[in-house]
This record gives structure tokens, sequence and C-alpha cells, in this order.
């Protein structure tokens, strides 16, 4: 990969990560536009910026959280988190070697079939019925949380987009738009924490290898990752996800064209 390859792969992990319209599929795509094959150990490598964007972005809540966890006052947002991570956690270490040679995770059309799957339910979420008695990701019940995990998992289909699917279902579970998306990244840190670690300790030639390419992609994704976590937080506090799902739909039938037509 060249300079502007690398710089827009950055990119796009940083706004696409937080932005529920799939940084996964937006990078499968970018990477077969640039005329590589798709690169998932890459993809995990420059994971670590937004890691970094979302540890920054929510220190301050992460430090309420372990205040309340060593004083006793309260156990149930970080419980609730814990439980959201495990369908993720499981199926992402059991499969990973999977994941990472299948060409089904790699596959255009894969992308572009989940960027309208997920846009489409985007577009219908405020039709569909909610549950009402939940204010923030602590009321989740257990089983609640669970279900979120469970749309955690199903995100590792590229083209689902993590946030994307965690949002709509913390939206059905009776939370806030705002409240999910928070919620959702909050549960997002151990997953990307996992990644992390298991890039750092399985992957120490490639990084040695790649390391300046590893650094400015991670730096991109790292700012880029600030501002989208940023905006997003912000955009949801008064508008719903509707126009992400318009975004994902069209974007899928532009890529179909393409590709149809090559």
């Amino acid at each position: 990969m060249n300079l502007f390859e690398v710089i827009i792969l950055g990119l796009l992990q940083g706004l696409t990560e937080f932005i529920p319209i799939s940084s996964s599929g937006h990078l499968v795509l970018a990477q077969v536009l640039f005329g590589h094959e798709s690169d998932h150990l890459f993809l995990e490598v420059i994971n670590i910026g937004t890691f970094l964007a979302l540890l920054v972005y929510f220190a301050p809540k992460i430090l309420q959280i372990l205040q309340d966890i060593i004083s006793g006052k309260d156990f149930k947002l970080a419980r609730n988190i814990l439980i959201t991570s495990v369908p993720a956690g499981i199926v992402g270490y059991l499969a990973a070697d999977f994941i990472a040679g299948s060409a089904f995770f790699g596959s255009v059309w894969v992308v572009i079939t989940m960027l309208v799957v997920v846009g489409i339910v985007m577009i219908v979420l405020e039709k569909l019925p909610k549950l009402s008695d939940t204010k923030n990701g602590a009321e989740l019940g257990p089983g609640r949380a669970l279900l979120v995990g469970v749309a955690q998992m199903v995100a590792l289909i590229p083209g689902t987009s993590r946030s994307g699917a965690t949002i709509v279902t913390g939206r059905l579970m009776g939370l806030g738009a705002k409240e999910a998306a928070e919620y959702s990244f909050l549960a997002s840190l151990p997953i990307m924490a996992g990644v992390t670690l298991k890039v750092l300790i399985e992957n120490p030639d490639y990084l040695a290898a790649n390391l300046s390419v590893a650094i400015i992609g991670n730096l991109v994704a790292f700012v880029s990752g600030l501002f989208a976590v940023g905006f997003l937080m912000r955009y949801l506090a008064n508008h719903s996800l509707s126009v992400f799902g318009w975004y994902r739909i069209g974007l899928a039938a532009v890529m179909a064209v393409y590709f149809l037509l090559q």
C-alpha cells in the first residue's frame, strides 16, 4: 500500500467505526477498489487507533464506572457491558482464523447485501415497537444486554456495522438514540481491547515490518475516530438513524452497479 491508500483506510476506519455505516464494509470495498485483496490483519492493526480514540472520549465515563465498582455503589453497567461483550468475544476468538481467511468475510457482495439489510432496519426503526422502561445502559436487564451482545456478534459480518447493529438493538430494548450509542461504544471496549492485545501479541513481525504504515494508519484513525464519535453523540441527541440507513442503501446501489459493470 502506498501512503495515500494508508491515509484513506485510516480515515475510513476512524469515521465508519463509530458512525453506523460499517467500517469493515467500507474497508473491504476500499481495498478492492485499490486493487488489493482484503487484508484482514491490517484492518485489525488500525483498530488500535479507534480503540484509543474511544478510550480518550469516554475516559470520564470509564473512570466513573471503575469508581462505582470499587466503592460498591453500582455494578449494573459494568455487568451489562461484560454480558454484551460475551457473544462476539467468544465467536471472534474461536473463529478468528476462519474470519481472517474466509472469502465470505472479504466478499464485496456480502458487504453490499448487509449494507442494504441493516440500512432498511435503520429506516423502519422508528416504526418498530420498543420497550419503554429503560433509561440507560445500567437499567438494561441481563437478558436485554445479551440481546445487544448477539447483535454485536452478528456485526462480525462485514457490511453490518457493529455500532449500527448494537444501537438499533439498544433502541428496541428501550434506550434513547443517544443512550443506545453511548452503551454501544462502552460495550465495544472489551472487544476492541481484546483485538488490540491479540494483534500486539501475535503479530510482532508484521508490525515491525510495517511500522510506518501502522503508525500513520492508526494516527489518522485516532483523529478521525475522535471526531466521528463526538459527532454521532451530538447528532443522535436530536436525530434518528434513518439518514445513515439511506446512505447505506445508496452506497450499496452504487457499488452493485460498479461491480456488475466490471
